[in-house]
Order: C-alpha cells, then structure tokens, then sequence
C-alpha cells in the first residue's frame, strides 16, 4: 500500500510551507485541502488543529493517531539600532546551525521580507571572537536584504515585535533514498498519515475502529494535543524517532517509544505495537527519550482518560539539520497500517 513517490512528494510540498509554532494557517490550509480532495470531511478545532474521522468496524470505540504540522522557528524579540532584528525561539531549535540560514521575516499584514540569520560577530577578518562566540539565541540576529540603517527603516517597512521568523528547510532527496531536511519532525509522519488516508479511500479499507486524525498546531510548545474528543481512548501520536547515544533506532527503523520525559507510555499498547513490528516483519528499535515529549503526552497532561504511545520514523540531528531515510518512513506507515487493522 506504500506508495513511495507519492509520498515524498507530499511531503517536500508542505516542507515549503512556512508554519513555525503560532503561524500554521498556510499548512493547515494546505492539508484541509488536500484531505478534502481525497474525499474526507474535515473539521478544525478553535486552537486550529485539523481532524478527520473515519467510520470502523467496531464502532463503539475510537483510537485516535495525531500528527502535528507546526515547526520550529523564530520571532523578532527587538529592533536594534543597526536595523537588524533581534530575535527570540519558537520551541527549541539548535541555535548553533541557524548561522548562516536564509529566512522570511513575515508581518502582521502578510508582507515578507527576507534576510539571512547571522551571529552578531559574523565576519573572522573584522570579530576577533568570531569563531569561538556563541551561537546562542542572544547572539543571532537577521540581517534584512533591504537597505535599512537604523531601527526607523526597519518600522517603515512594517517589521514590528513579534513578527514571525521561518527559516528555509533545504529540503533534498537522495538518490541513495535518504531525506534531508528541517522540519522532518513533524511533517514526515504528517505525510505518513496522509498517506495511510489516502489508501483507505483507494483501497476501500474499514479500520477495526472508528478512527480521528489530529493534525496539531502546537506541539513544538508543548500543548498540541492538550485537548482531544473525549470519545478517544486511545491516542497513538506518530512523531520522531531520536538517534545518538544509547539509542537503538537509526535513520532506517521506525521507533517505538517506552517513556519519555513525562514518563512510560502504555505498557500494553506499547507491547501491542512491538509485537505488530515484529509479525509484519520491520526494522524497527525501542527506545527512551529522556528529553522529549508528544501529543500523547499533552494529552495525558491535559487530563485525557486515555491509553497513550508514540512511534515514528528515525531522525538524525533533530530540531537541526535533520535527516531520515525513505526506509523508516516505510517502516513506520506500515506499523500505522497495521495498527488500523
């Protein structure tokens, strides 16, 4: 059921729709209609995050799988005198890889304007620390490509405090099948749920229950699935899998995660999910995030009377530069595949 270009197609699509944390319209707008064109009602929730509902078998139960659209990104903090933008984080990139990246500056009123993101000593032959400084959110700021030269220049053009900073995601496929990109948490599990959509509606298929696809606004902030309909009891949030240190996973597995910082997942779930793994034959790794959370666990927080888990596809250099391969996103649509069943 796997359809690979399909897929990836998608899903370099909406990697160019710019929607840091906050700023989702356009992505979400994206998804509606894509959904839409397949065949499906959509509804979106006054937070903005978009759901689908997909009639079962066994209608008196309804699992829930979330995904969510929203990256990270930045937000003008101040203008400086010089006419470059101070800056503030939306969610947790890696702020020592920003140096040196394209970006949009995006107004109130939709004017975008570009700049480059650049530490505060950016030049070796004239900052005598311009290789060691950090590259910390304090000492980054955006360089505009328009001729400003004072904070005045800057406001005339209708940059003001928090406006939106999206920085570009370099999107590139392999011949060798691997994805490179920002961004890949979340919107490659957003394209696998989009995909495991799709081949329903192709395939005529009836999920052993009721099923509702949230596509989240917030995650990054940590509030993306907070509130979910309370007829779920089970919520399976398909994000990231983490690679580096002990872990088990890499950049061809689909993982499956036992705790994370807000603590275990679902024991019996989480079991359910390895032993599905296991009998449809994937690549696939367990492992424990200590510094990381999801939509389940938002959920959880938010009071959901719900059994929880999370899987995905193994990232590399996550909120970096991230990369996965084509073999995990597999892994992971077909794990999603049969869960549904």
């Amino acid at each position: 059921m796997f359809k690979q270009e399909e897929t990836i197609s998608f899903l370099a699509e909406l990697l160019s729709i710019n929607s840091p944390t906050g700023y989702t319209k356009h992505a979400i707008a994206f998804l509606k209609k894509s959904l839409e064109t397949i065949g499906y009602e959509t509804v979106t929730t006054p937070k903005g995050n978009l759901m689908v509902h997909v009639a079962g078998a066994d209608t008196t139960q309804t699992r829930g799988l979330s995904a969510h659209v929203d990256t990270l990104g930045l937000m003008v903090r101040s203008i400086n005198d010089d006419g470059t933008l101070a800056l503030t984080k939306l969610g947790g990139p890696l702020t020592p890889t920003l140096d040196g990246e394209y970006c949009d500056i995006i107004t109130r009123d939709e004017k975008v304007y570009t700049g480059t993101i650049l530490s505060n000593a950016p030049s070796i032959h004239v900052f005598p620390d311009a290789s060691t400084k950090a590259r910390d959110i304090d000492n980054l700021i955006v360089k505009l490509d328009e001729r400003v030269e004072n904070k005045e220049d800057v406001q005339k053009l209708g940059i003001q405090n928090g406006d939106i900073v999206a920085y570009d995601p370099k999107v590139v496929v392999t011949d060798s099948g691997f994805v490179k990109s920002r961004f890949l948490d979340d919107k490659a599990s957003v394209a696998i749920l989009v995909s495991i959509l799709k081949a329903i509606k192709e395939n005529q298929l009836v999920p052993a229950t009721n099923l509702t696809f949230i596509f989240s606004t917030y995650e990054e902030v940590g509030h993306g699935a907070a509130w979910i309909p309370e007829n779920i009891t089970e919520l399976l949030a398909v994000d990231m899998g983490c690679i580096g240190l002990d872990l088990a996973c890499t950049e061809f597995d689909v993982s499956i995660c036992a705790k994370d910082s807000s603590g275990p997942y679902d024991y019996d779930l989480t079991t359910r999910l390895v032993n599905l793994a296991k009998s449809n034959e994937l690549n696939y790794a367990v492992d424990i995030y200590p510094m990381y959370g999801s939509d389940a666990s938002a959920a959880l927080g938010g009071g959901a009377n719900i059994k929880a888990a999370l899987i995905g596809p193994g990232v590399a250099s996550s909120h970096g530069m991230e990369r996965t391969h084509i073999d995990a996103i597999r892994n992971t649509f077909n794990l999603v595949a049969a869960y549904i069943q």
